[in-house]
């Protein structure tokens, strides 16, 4: 989805900008050099030092050799620095203006929002889509599907009200949310498979729907031409889920040997969200619950474990935080990379878990999540190799997305 943007200008970046020895680049809508960084660009080819030339929002040209570039565009000098693709967080909970500028100013400029009451991510995805507010794109899901729904669903839809008692269950019931959410234009599906883990009266274990019931929302789902995510840490709730064709297992905590290999067999995706789990282990953060927190200690080294073993399978892996980018959020994509590198991934392949395989899931990938020609000038700029330490994501020099910066911290000498 191509943004338009109409923001405000930065403070000193009215007309041009400096940076890192007096590059100079001009509004997102004049073509502009970003020159000599060594590039990583997603999709796991050796990095390589080169300058992007970006043109309303779009990168139009990568040229190895700066003097090929046009004479007389605006330039910006990223002479030994490093840039990645904008980061895609898959899994977020994003309601307000404050919540996406905060995960656009991380360096996530693609998110799929699973679950906010009201619709505020649909909203939020006009909004963004034409650039009134500092934002990700955003992809949104609506409600949860799930047996006790959110209150704002039924004042949303007032003529599903029959189910507000006894709850969503049923083959029709669970259709019916599902269209629903369709008719809001929702960008994908999220069904609760089995209870949460964040709340200290549930156990997450607990399956919530059988598979008769995911098959019936995954078929309605399909009929509108979008898929289905399933959050899901107990293994029946799962596999249930698995069989009946979603897309995504969300967390995926307690998944059995053979859940994983009928997750390889149905081709289905793995969001394992892990840095939200050691987010429940402490206090503040999301979560502040002694409760969670014992909770969250037995449930870390299982979820760590599930990943691994879907890495080790080949089961696709994208990153997500799980968190709702609100004030007192300590989450952010570049924990869940140094959790994905932990688990034995390497550093290009967490990198492709946060770009080029999460924008292909959340369905971007036609225009987001790679460095590449015809591509959304969405990216982000570090002073340290994030191929020789990870953690190097979580120190942004400048986030820009649609060609326009958004975050600019100059190095300082």
């Amino acid at each position: 989805m191509r943004r338009r943007w109409n923001l405000p200008a930065l403070p000193g970046l009215a007309a041009i900008l400096t940076l890192a020895g007096g590059g100079m680049a001009a509004s997102a809508q004049e073509p502009t050099a970003w020159v000599g960084a060594t590039l990583i660009d997603g999709t796991g080819a050796a990095p390589r030092v080169a300058s992007l030339l970006v043109d309303e929002g779009k990168i139009v040209r990568i040229v190895d050799d700066p003097s090929d570039l046009p004479d007389g565009i605006a330039r910006v000098d990223l002479t030994g620095l490093y840039v990645l693709p904008g980061l895609v967080d898959a899994h977020v909970h994003i309601g307000t203006f404050g919540a996406a500028r905060r995960a656009l100013r991380s360096g996530v400029t693609t998110a799929r929002s699973m679950g906010t009451s009201f619709f505020a991510d649909v909203g939020l995805r006009e909004l963004a889509a034409t650039g009134r507010i500092e934002s990700p794109e955003i992809v949104a899901a609506g409600y949860h599907v799930r047996p006790r729904a959110a209150q704002g669903l039924f004042i949303d839809h007032p003529e599903l009200g029959d189910l507000l008692d006894p709850g969503i269950h049923g083959e029709e019931a669970v259709r019916r949310v599902v269209r629903a959410m369709v008719s809001h234009g929702v960008n994908v599906i999220k069904t609760n498979a089995t209870e949460r883990a964040g709340l200290p009266e549930t156990d997450p274990r607990q399956p919530l729907y059988s598979e008769a019931e995911l098959r019936a929302i995954v078929e309605e789902a399909t009929r509108a031409g979008i898929p289905v995510a399933a959050h899901a840490h107990g293994d029946g709730g799962a596999r249930a889920a698995v069989l009946a064709g979603v897309r995504s297992i969300e967390h995926g905590t307690y998944l059995s040997e053979e859940t994983l290999r009928a997750m390889v067999e149905h081709g289905t995706w793995l969001v394992p969200t892990l840095a939200v789990v050691v987010d429940l282990t402490q206090p503040g953060g999301d979560y502040d619950s002694p409760v969670l927190q014992v909770r969250g200690r037995h449930m870390l080294p299982r979820i760590r474990a599930t990943a691994r073993r879907a890495h080790e399978l080949g089961i696709p892996i994208a990153t997500g935080t799980d968190t709702g980018y609100g004030p007192n959020s300590v989450l952010r994509i570049g924990h869940e990379l140094q959790e994905l590198v932990g688990i034995g991934m390497t550093p290009a392949e967490a990198i492709a878990a946060a770009t080029t395989v999460g924008a292909k899931l959340v369905g971007v990938d036609d225009h987001a999540g790679r460095l590449a020609v015809g591509y959304d000038a969405d990216f982000i700029v570090m002073e340290q190799n994030p191929l020789e330490d990870i953690g190097a994501v979580q120190d942004l020099l400048m986030v820009v997305s649609n060609g326009r910066v958004i975050l600019d911290r100059p190095r300082f000498q």
